[in-house]
Protein backbone atom coordinates (compact mmCIF):
# COMPACT_ATOMS: atom_id res chain seq x y z
CA UNK A 1 0.00 0.00 0.00
CA UNK A 2 1.04 3.44 -0.83
CA UNK A 3 1.30 5.82 1.97
CA UNK A 4 0.07 9.25 1.27
CA UNK A 5 2.64 11.61 3.40
CA UNK A 6 5.29 12.93 1.16
CA UNK A 7 6.39 16.26 2.49
CA UNK A 8 5.78 18.76 5.13
CA UNK A 9 2.94 20.58 4.68
CA UNK A 10 0.88 23.78 5.72
CA UNK A 11 -1.72 24.34 8.93
CA UNK A 12 -4.83 22.98 8.56
CA UNK A 13 -7.90 25.02 7.42
CA UNK A 14 -9.27 26.53 10.24
CA UNK A 15 -12.97 26.79 8.92
CA UNK A 16 -12.57 23.91 6.33
CA UNK A 17 -13.47 23.75 2.76
CA UNK A 18 -17.00 23.28 1.99
CA UNK A 19 -16.42 20.73 -0.84
CA UNK A 20 -13.65 18.95 1.51
CA UNK A 21 -15.69 15.44 1.59
CA UNK A 22 -15.87 15.54 -2.26
CA UNK A 23 -12.25 16.40 -2.34
CA UNK A 24 -11.48 13.41 -0.22
CA UNK A 25 -13.67 11.33 -2.05
CA UNK A 26 -11.74 12.12 -5.40
CA UNK A 27 -8.11 11.48 -4.15
CA UNK A 28 -9.51 8.10 -2.63
CA UNK A 29 -10.09 7.08 -5.78
CA UNK A 30 -6.81 7.74 -7.29
CA UNK A 31 -5.32 6.09 -4.58
CA UNK A 32 -7.88 2.88 -5.68
CA UNK A 33 -6.69 3.09 -8.86
CA UNK A 34 -3.01 3.19 -8.00
CA UNK A 35 -3.33 0.14 -5.38
CA UNK A 36 -5.34 -1.75 -8.29
CA UNK A 37 -3.43 -1.64 -10.55
CA UNK A 38 -0.18 -3.20 -8.30
CA UNK A 39 -2.34 -6.19 -7.46
CA UNK A 40 -4.60 -7.04 -10.38
CA UNK A 41 -2.06 -7.71 -13.04
CA UNK A 42 -0.54 -10.01 -11.11
CA UNK A 43 -3.34 -12.77 -11.30
CA UNK A 44 -3.59 -11.21 -15.40
CA UNK A 45 0.25 -11.92 -15.80
CA UNK A 46 -0.15 -15.18 -17.32
CA UNK A 47 -2.93 -14.86 -19.49
CA UNK A 48 -1.18 -11.67 -20.88
CA UNK A 49 1.76 -13.54 -21.74
CA UNK A 50 -0.29 -16.24 -23.46
CA UNK A 51 -1.83 -13.42 -25.63
CA UNK A 52 1.28 -11.65 -26.32
CA UNK A 53 3.93 -13.15 -25.90
CA UNK A 54 7.66 -12.80 -24.41
CA UNK A 55 9.79 -15.10 -22.30
CA UNK A 56 9.53 -15.35 -18.08
CA UNK A 57 10.67 -12.11 -17.94
CA UNK A 58 7.69 -9.99 -20.04
CA UNK A 59 5.69 -11.65 -16.92
CA UNK A 60 7.90 -9.58 -13.97
CA UNK A 61 8.15 -6.70 -16.16
CA UNK A 62 4.65 -6.13 -16.68
CA UNK A 63 4.56 -5.60 -13.02
CA UNK A 64 8.16 -4.26 -12.14
CA UNK A 65 7.80 -1.59 -14.86
CA UNK A 66 4.84 -0.13 -13.18
CA UNK A 67 6.63 0.06 -9.38
CA UNK A 68 10.02 1.05 -10.73
CA UNK A 69 8.68 4.25 -12.41
CA UNK A 70 6.51 4.84 -9.32
CA UNK A 71 9.34 4.73 -7.25
CA UNK A 72 11.95 6.52 -9.15
CA UNK A 73 9.35 9.52 -9.59
CA UNK A 74 7.67 9.68 -6.28
CA UNK A 75 10.29 11.80 -4.36
CA UNK A 76 10.12 14.23 -7.58
CA UNK A 77 6.47 14.42 -7.83
CA UNK A 78 6.16 15.62 -4.11
CA UNK A 79 8.72 18.16 -5.12
CA UNK A 80 7.01 19.12 -7.97
CA UNK A 81 3.78 19.71 -5.84
CA UNK A 82 5.54 22.24 -3.60
CA UNK A 83 6.56 23.76 -7.12
CA UNK A 84 3.89 24.47 -9.08
CA UNK A 85 0.50 23.42 -6.96
CA UNK A 86 -0.96 20.21 -5.15
CA UNK A 87 -4.19 20.27 -7.41
CA UNK A 88 -2.18 21.01 -10.72
CA UNK A 89 -0.19 18.30 -10.32
CA UNK A 90 -3.17 15.83 -9.29
CA UNK A 91 -4.61 16.71 -12.15
CA UNK A 92 -1.96 15.92 -14.47
CA UNK A 93 -1.15 12.30 -13.10
CA UNK A 94 -4.86 11.18 -13.20
CA UNK A 95 -5.17 12.44 -16.78
CA UNK A 96 -2.09 11.20 -17.73
CA UNK A 97 -2.51 7.39 -15.43
CA UNK A 98 -6.03 7.53 -17.20
CA UNK A 99 -4.46 7.98 -20.77
CA UNK A 100 -1.53 5.28 -20.18
CA UNK A 101 -4.30 2.55 -18.70
CA UNK A 102 -6.09 2.94 -22.18
CA UNK A 103 -2.51 2.78 -24.07
CA UNK A 104 -1.88 -0.49 -21.45
CA UNK A 105 -5.73 -2.07 -23.06
CA UNK A 106 -4.62 -1.50 -26.80
CA UNK A 107 -0.96 -3.02 -26.81
CA UNK A 108 -0.40 -5.52 -29.30
CA UNK A 109 3.07 -6.61 -27.79
CA UNK A 110 4.73 -7.35 -24.83
CA UNK A 111 6.86 -4.62 -24.97
CA UNK A 112 4.48 -1.73 -25.86
CA UNK A 113 2.78 -2.81 -22.92
CA UNK A 114 5.67 -2.93 -20.72
CA UNK A 115 6.23 0.94 -21.37
CA UNK A 116 2.82 1.80 -20.83
CA UNK A 117 3.26 0.10 -17.71
CA UNK A 118 6.35 2.49 -16.43
CA UNK A 119 3.95 5.36 -17.86
CA UNK A 120 1.62 4.55 -16.06
CA UNK A 121 3.67 4.35 -12.84
CA UNK A 122 5.14 7.47 -13.56
CA UNK A 123 2.40 9.59 -14.02
CA UNK A 124 1.26 7.74 -10.64
CA UNK A 125 4.11 9.43 -9.30
CA UNK A 126 2.99 12.76 -9.63
CA UNK A 127 -0.76 12.03 -8.27
CA UNK A 128 0.18 10.12 -4.65
CA UNK A 129 2.06 12.36 -2.91
CA UNK A 130 -0.44 15.25 -3.39
CA UNK A 131 -3.41 13.57 -1.19
CA UNK A 132 -1.96 14.29 2.53
CA UNK A 133 -0.88 18.44 1.94
CA UNK A 134 -4.74 18.71 0.00
CA UNK A 135 -6.27 16.87 2.73
CA UNK A 136 -4.44 19.27 5.52
CA UNK A 137 -5.70 22.12 2.91
CA UNK A 138 -9.56 21.35 3.07
CA UNK A 139 -10.53 20.17 6.81
CA UNK A 140 -10.31 21.93 9.78
CA UNK A 141 -8.11 20.79 12.68
CA UNK A 142 -11.34 18.93 14.33
CA UNK A 143 -12.43 16.81 11.41
CA UNK A 144 -8.50 16.17 10.42
CA UNK A 145 -8.67 12.56 12.23
CA UNK A 146 -11.88 11.02 10.29
CA UNK A 147 -10.39 12.48 7.06
CA UNK A 148 -7.46 10.49 7.51
CA UNK A 149 -9.48 7.48 9.03
CA UNK A 150 -10.76 6.69 5.89
CA UNK A 151 -8.02 5.99 3.92
CA UNK A 152 -7.37 2.04 6.39
CA UNK A 153 -10.69 0.92 4.88
CA UNK A 154 -10.80 1.97 1.92
CA UNK A 155 -7.32 0.66 0.44
CA UNK A 156 -8.18 -2.44 2.81
CA UNK A 157 -11.08 -3.41 0.58
CA UNK A 158 -8.84 -2.18 -2.57
CA UNK A 159 -6.40 -4.89 -1.27
CA UNK A 160 -9.31 -7.91 -1.04
CA UNK A 161 -10.81 -6.45 -4.24
CA UNK A 162 -7.33 -6.26 -6.46
CA UNK A 163 -6.37 -9.98 -6.77
CA UNK A 164 -10.34 -10.77 -7.07
CA UNK A 165 -11.09 -8.30 -9.25
CA UNK A 166 -8.47 -9.36 -11.79
CA UNK A 167 -9.30 -13.04 -12.06
CA UNK A 168 -12.85 -11.92 -12.42
CA UNK A 169 -12.22 -9.44 -15.18
CA UNK A 170 -9.89 -11.81 -17.01
CA UNK A 171 -12.19 -15.01 -16.66
CA UNK A 172 -15.69 -13.23 -17.38
CA UNK A 173 -13.86 -11.60 -20.84
CA UNK A 174 -16.54 -8.82 -20.91
CA UNK A 175 -17.73 -7.78 -24.94
CA UNK A 176 -14.59 -9.92 -26.36
CA UNK A 177 -12.03 -7.75 -23.94
CA UNK A 178 -9.80 -10.68 -21.99
CA UNK A 179 -7.09 -9.04 -19.69
CA UNK A 180 -7.53 -5.82 -21.68
CA UNK A 181 -10.41 -5.02 -19.44
CA UNK A 182 -8.26 -4.93 -16.33
CA UNK A 183 -6.91 -1.82 -17.61
CA UNK A 184 -9.77 -0.23 -19.64
CA UNK A 185 -11.71 -0.36 -16.37
CA UNK A 186 -9.09 2.57 -15.12
CA UNK A 187 -10.87 5.55 -17.82
CA UNK A 188 -13.99 5.64 -15.91
CA UNK A 189 -12.35 5.76 -12.67
CA UNK A 190 -9.85 8.22 -13.75
CA UNK A 191 -12.09 10.38 -15.54
CA UNK A 192 -14.28 10.53 -12.39
CA UNK A 193 -11.46 11.78 -9.92
CA UNK A 194 -10.15 14.07 -12.67
CA UNK A 195 -13.66 15.65 -13.12
CA UNK A 196 -14.23 15.76 -9.32
CA UNK A 197 -11.03 16.84 -8.43
CA UNK A 198 -11.49 19.81 -10.26
CA UNK A 199 -14.53 20.44 -9.53
CA UNK A 200 -14.00 20.52 -5.35
CA UNK A 201 -9.93 20.56 -4.80
CA UNK A 202 -8.89 24.28 -4.10
CA UNK A 203 -6.26 26.32 -6.21
CA UNK A 204 -2.55 26.92 -4.96
CA UNK A 205 0.09 28.31 -6.82
CA UNK A 206 2.95 26.64 -5.15
CA UNK A 207 5.16 27.27 -2.80
CA UNK A 208 6.23 31.15 -2.51
CA UNK A 209 9.37 31.31 -3.52
CA UNK A 210 10.08 27.79 -3.73
CA UNK A 211 13.30 26.91 -5.21
CA UNK A 212 14.32 25.14 -8.34
CA UNK A 213 14.06 21.27 -9.02
CA UNK A 214 17.07 19.05 -7.89
CA UNK A 215 17.19 17.85 -12.14
CA UNK A 216 20.55 16.49 -11.17
CA UNK A 217 19.74 14.39 -8.36
CA UNK A 218 16.30 13.17 -10.09
CA UNK A 219 18.87 11.88 -13.19
CA UNK A 220 21.19 10.61 -10.54
CA UNK A 221 18.60 8.57 -8.18
CA UNK A 222 16.72 6.82 -11.00
CA UNK A 223 19.86 5.59 -13.40
CA UNK A 224 21.13 4.52 -9.89
CA UNK A 225 17.36 2.16 -9.76
CA UNK A 226 17.64 1.29 -13.24
CA UNK A 227 21.47 -0.19 -12.85
CA UNK A 228 19.93 -2.00 -9.88
CA UNK A 229 16.48 -3.71 -10.63
CA UNK A 230 16.89 -4.44 -14.69
CA UNK A 231 19.68 -7.05 -14.23
CA UNK A 232 17.59 -9.26 -11.65
CA UNK A 233 14.69 -9.46 -13.57
CA UNK A 234 16.77 -10.07 -17.05
CA UNK A 235 19.73 -11.46 -16.06
CA UNK A 236 18.12 -15.68 -15.45
CA UNK A 237 16.36 -15.39 -19.47
CA UNK A 238 19.95 -14.12 -20.54
CA UNK A 239 22.11 -16.34 -18.32
CA UNK A 240 23.56 -13.74 -16.41
CA UNK A 241 25.95 -12.25 -18.57
CA UNK A 242 29.41 -10.50 -17.29
CA UNK A 243 27.09 -6.76 -17.94
CA UNK A 244 24.39 -7.95 -15.44
CA UNK A 245 26.68 -7.89 -12.14
CA UNK A 246 28.74 -4.98 -13.63
CA UNK A 247 25.22 -3.14 -13.60
CA UNK A 248 23.95 -4.04 -10.49
CA UNK A 249 27.62 -2.98 -8.78
CA UNK A 250 27.70 0.36 -10.89
CA UNK A 251 24.70 0.71 -9.15
CA UNK A 252 26.18 1.33 -5.42
CA UNK A 253 28.81 4.05 -6.59
CA UNK A 254 25.68 6.14 -7.77
CA UNK A 255 23.41 5.57 -5.09
CA UNK A 256 26.57 6.85 -2.88
CA UNK A 257 27.05 9.90 -5.52
CA UNK A 258 23.41 10.64 -5.08
CA UNK A 259 23.72 10.79 -1.25
CA UNK A 260 26.63 13.17 -1.84
CA UNK A 261 25.32 15.39 -3.70
CA UNK A 262 22.10 16.01 -1.73
CA UNK A 263 24.95 16.36 0.97
CA UNK A 264 26.32 19.30 -1.11
CA UNK A 265 22.92 20.90 -2.17
CA UNK A 266 21.98 21.35 1.57
CA UNK A 267 24.98 22.55 2.27
CA UNK A 268 25.19 25.20 -0.31
CA UNK A 269 21.23 25.72 0.29
CA UNK A 270 19.39 24.36 -2.68
CA UNK A 271 16.59 22.54 -1.71
CA UNK A 272 17.58 18.74 -2.07
CA UNK A 273 15.23 15.84 -3.33
CA UNK A 274 15.70 14.44 0.14
CA UNK A 275 17.17 15.81 3.32
CA UNK A 276 20.61 14.46 4.25
CA UNK A 277 19.96 14.74 8.25
CA UNK A 278 17.40 12.04 8.06
CA UNK A 279 20.00 9.47 7.93
CA UNK A 280 22.13 10.23 11.09
CA UNK A 281 19.67 8.63 13.05
CA UNK A 282 19.64 5.00 13.91
CA UNK A 283 15.63 5.04 14.08
CA UNK A 284 15.23 6.30 10.62
CA UNK A 285 18.17 4.08 8.92
CA UNK A 286 16.64 1.06 10.49
CA UNK A 287 12.87 2.37 9.36
CA UNK A 288 14.05 2.03 5.74
CA UNK A 289 15.57 -1.69 6.37
CA UNK A 290 11.99 -2.56 7.34
CA UNK A 291 9.89 -1.02 4.75
CA UNK A 292 12.70 -2.00 2.09
CA UNK A 293 12.68 -5.77 3.44
CA UNK A 294 9.09 -5.87 4.15
CA UNK A 295 7.82 -4.50 0.66
CA UNK A 296 9.86 -6.86 -0.96
CA UNK A 297 9.03 -10.28 0.65
CA UNK A 298 5.19 -9.09 -0.15
CA UNK A 299 5.50 -8.43 -3.57
CA UNK A 300 7.72 -11.50 -4.15
CA UNK A 301 5.02 -13.74 -1.96
CA UNK A 302 2.18 -12.28 -3.90
CA UNK A 303 3.67 -12.81 -7.23
CA UNK A 304 5.63 -16.37 -6.95
CA UNK A 305 2.27 -17.58 -5.11
CA UNK A 306 0.20 -16.53 -8.09
CA UNK A 307 2.53 -18.13 -10.48
CA UNK A 308 2.27 -21.24 -8.64
CA UNK A 309 -1.50 -21.71 -8.57
CA UNK A 310 -1.96 -20.68 -12.41
CA UNK A 311 1.80 -22.07 -14.00
CA UNK A 312 1.71 -25.12 -12.01
CA UNK A 313 -1.88 -26.22 -10.70
CA UNK A 314 -2.71 -24.87 -13.78
CA UNK A 315 -5.65 -22.91 -12.14
CA UNK A 316 -7.68 -20.07 -14.21
CA UNK A 317 -7.02 -16.56 -13.26
CA UNK A 318 -10.54 -16.65 -11.69
CA UNK A 319 -9.65 -19.08 -9.50
CA UNK A 320 -6.40 -17.65 -8.54
CA UNK A 321 -7.85 -14.61 -7.43
CA UNK A 322 -10.78 -15.99 -5.36
CA UNK A 323 -8.17 -17.26 -3.20
CA UNK A 324 -6.53 -14.85 -2.84
CA UNK A 325 -9.52 -13.53 -0.48
CA UNK A 326 -9.04 -15.07 2.75
CA UNK A 327 -5.61 -13.47 2.80
CA UNK A 328 -6.82 -10.21 2.08
CA UNK A 329 -9.60 -10.44 4.50
CA UNK A 330 -7.00 -11.39 7.84
CA UNK A 331 -4.99 -8.02 6.00
CA UNK A 332 -7.69 -5.88 6.93
CA UNK A 333 -8.47 -7.76 9.61
CA UNK A 334 -4.69 -7.43 11.04
CA UNK A 335 -4.39 -3.21 9.93
CA UNK A 336 -7.59 -2.71 11.19
CA UNK A 337 -6.79 -4.04 14.61
CA UNK A 338 -3.09 -2.35 15.03
CA UNK A 339 -4.22 0.64 13.30
CA UNK A 340 -7.06 1.65 15.59
CA UNK A 341 -5.90 -0.09 18.43
CA UNK A 342 -2.74 -2.28 19.17
CA UNK A 343 -0.29 -0.22 17.83
CA UNK A 344 -0.82 3.20 19.85
CA UNK A 345 -1.00 0.66 22.51
CA UNK A 346 2.26 -1.37 22.24
CA UNK A 347 3.89 0.84 19.06
CA UNK A 348 6.92 -1.56 17.79
CA UNK A 349 5.65 -5.04 19.24
CA UNK A 350 3.35 -5.47 16.92
CA UNK A 351 5.88 -5.05 14.48
CA UNK A 352 7.36 -7.99 15.91
CA UNK A 353 4.34 -10.07 16.24
CA UNK A 354 3.03 -8.77 12.78
CA UNK A 355 6.25 -10.13 11.26
CA UNK A 356 6.47 -13.23 13.47
CA UNK A 357 2.44 -14.28 12.64
CA UNK A 358 3.09 -13.46 8.96
CA UNK A 359 6.14 -15.92 9.03
CA UNK A 360 3.81 -18.71 10.12
CA UNK A 361 1.41 -17.71 7.83
CA UNK A 362 4.24 -18.59 4.70
CA UNK A 363 5.82 -21.45 6.40
CA UNK A 364 1.82 -22.69 6.76
CA UNK A 365 1.59 -22.06 3.13
CA UNK A 366 4.91 -24.15 2.78
CA UNK A 367 3.31 -26.91 4.49
CA UNK A 368 0.26 -26.90 3.18
CA UNK A 369 1.80 -27.28 -1.00
CA UNK A 370 4.29 -29.62 0.34
CA UNK A 371 1.76 -31.81 2.00
CA UNK A 372 -0.98 -31.64 -0.95
CA UNK A 373 1.31 -30.88 -4.11
CA UNK A 374 -0.51 -29.20 -7.27
CA UNK A 375 -3.51 -31.38 -6.45
CA UNK A 376 -4.16 -28.41 -3.13
CA UNK A 377 -7.89 -26.64 -3.44
CA UNK A 378 -8.54 -23.75 -1.86
CA UNK A 379 -10.10 -24.75 1.02
CA UNK A 380 -6.60 -26.41 2.36
CA UNK A 381 -4.82 -22.93 1.56
CA UNK A 382 -7.27 -21.24 3.24
CA UNK A 383 -5.72 -21.49 6.68
CA UNK A 384 -2.43 -20.42 5.96
CA UNK A 385 -3.43 -17.55 3.84
CA UNK A 386 -6.41 -16.27 6.56
CA UNK A 387 -2.87 -16.40 9.41
CA UNK A 388 -0.13 -14.74 6.71
CA UNK A 389 -2.79 -11.91 5.48
CA UNK A 390 -3.32 -11.43 9.39
CA UNK A 391 0.71 -11.36 10.45
CA UNK A 392 0.94 -8.56 7.23
CA UNK A 393 -1.66 -6.35 8.06
CA UNK A 394 -0.80 -6.41 11.93
CA UNK A 395 2.62 -4.90 10.76
CA UNK A 396 1.49 -2.18 8.27
CA UNK A 397 -1.10 -1.16 10.79
CA UNK A 398 1.48 0.92 13.01
CA UNK A 399 4.67 0.96 10.78
CA UNK A 400 5.15 4.08 9.02
CA UNK A 401 3.72 5.80 11.83
CA UNK A 402 6.52 4.38 14.09
CA UNK A 403 8.82 4.67 11.38
CA UNK A 404 8.36 8.53 11.52
CA UNK A 405 8.12 8.76 15.05
CA UNK A 406 12.18 9.55 15.29
CA UNK A 407 11.68 11.93 12.96
CA UNK A 408 11.31 15.82 13.42
CA UNK A 409 8.31 17.70 12.02
CA UNK A 410 11.39 19.75 9.40
CA UNK A 411 11.86 16.49 8.03
CA UNK A 412 8.57 14.51 7.97
CA UNK A 413 7.83 15.38 4.53
CA UNK A 414 11.59 14.03 3.09
CA UNK A 415 11.05 10.79 5.24
CA UNK A 416 8.30 9.85 4.05
CA UNK A 417 9.01 10.53 0.80
CA UNK A 418 11.81 8.33 1.20
CA UNK A 419 10.01 5.67 2.96
CA UNK A 420 7.38 5.87 -0.06
CA UNK A 421 10.36 5.54 -2.59
CA UNK A 422 11.97 2.36 -0.73
CA UNK A 423 8.30 0.91 -0.55
CA UNK A 424 8.13 0.87 -4.16
CA UNK A 425 11.65 0.39 -4.82
CA UNK A 426 11.95 -2.72 -2.31
CA UNK A 427 8.17 -4.54 -4.58
CA UNK A 428 10.32 -4.02 -7.85
CA UNK A 429 13.57 -6.13 -5.97
CA UNK A 430 11.19 -8.71 -4.28
CA UNK A 431 9.36 -8.89 -7.54
CA UNK A 432 13.06 -9.73 -9.39
CA UNK A 433 14.70 -11.68 -7.00
CA UNK A 434 12.14 -14.06 -5.97
CA UNK A 435 10.28 -14.36 -9.50
CA UNK A 436 14.03 -14.86 -11.02
CA UNK A 437 14.32 -17.47 -8.29
CA UNK A 438 10.64 -19.34 -8.82
CA UNK A 439 11.00 -19.07 -12.48
CA UNK A 440 14.84 -20.45 -12.07
CA UNK A 441 14.24 -23.51 -9.81
CA UNK A 442 10.69 -24.63 -11.38
CA UNK A 443 11.81 -25.98 -14.58
CA UNK A 444 14.30 -28.62 -12.96
CA UNK A 445 13.00 -28.78 -9.40
CA UNK A 446 8.96 -28.51 -10.21
CA UNK A 447 6.93 -25.96 -9.37
CA UNK A 448 6.36 -27.02 -5.71
CA UNK A 449 9.38 -27.40 -4.59
CA UNK A 450 10.33 -23.89 -6.31
CA UNK A 451 7.94 -22.51 -4.67
CA UNK A 452 8.35 -24.25 -1.38
CA UNK A 453 12.30 -22.40 -1.40
CA UNK A 454 10.75 -18.97 -2.41
CA UNK A 455 8.41 -19.43 0.59
CA UNK A 456 10.99 -20.06 2.84
CA UNK A 457 13.33 -17.13 1.46
CA UNK A 458 9.74 -15.02 2.08
CA UNK A 459 10.28 -16.44 5.53
CA UNK A 460 13.72 -15.60 6.07
CA UNK A 461 13.37 -11.64 4.73
CA UNK A 462 10.47 -11.91 7.34
CA UNK A 463 12.77 -12.78 10.02
CA UNK A 464 15.14 -10.24 9.17
CA UNK A 465 12.36 -7.66 9.18
CA UNK A 466 11.75 -8.52 13.34
CA UNK A 467 15.69 -8.27 14.08
CA UNK A 468 15.33 -4.62 12.02
CA UNK A 469 12.14 -3.51 13.31
CA UNK A 470 14.37 -3.80 17.14
CA UNK A 471 16.01 -0.43 16.12
CA UNK A 472 12.74 1.62 15.33
CA UNK A 473 11.35 3.86 17.97
CA UNK A 474 9.22 2.10 20.94
CA UNK A 475 6.14 4.09 20.57
CA UNK A 476 4.70 6.55 17.77
CA UNK A 477 4.64 10.07 18.01
CA UNK A 478 1.96 11.12 19.76
CA UNK A 479 2.25 8.65 22.22
CA UNK A 480 5.85 8.98 23.02
CA UNK A 481 4.82 12.93 23.50
CA UNK A 482 1.76 11.58 26.84
CA UNK A 483 4.81 9.66 28.55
Amino acid sequence: MSATTVRADPEPAVGGHPLRRLALAAILLAEIMDLLDTTVVNVAAPTIRRALGGGDSQIQWVSAAYTLAFAMLLITGARLGDLVGRKRMFLLGTLGFTLCSALCAASGSAGMLIGARACQGAFAALVIPQGLGIIRAVFPAEEMGQAFGAFGPVLGLSSVLGPTLGGLLVGSDLWGTGWRMIFLINLPVGLAAALLGARVIPADPGTAGARRLDLPGVAVLSAAMVLLVYPLIQGRELGWPAWTFASMALSLPLFAGFAALQRRRAATDRAPLVEPSLFRGRAFRSAIVVVALFSAGMSGLMLTFTLTLQLGAQWTPLHAGLTFIPMSLGIVAGAVASGAVLGARFGRRIIHAGAVVMALGVLALWATLAHWGLAVTTWELLPALLVSGAGMGLLMGPLFDIALAGVSEEESGSASGVLNALQQLGGSIGVAALGTAFLSWAPTHGPVTAAGWTLAATAAVLALVGLAAFALPRMPRAERQQH
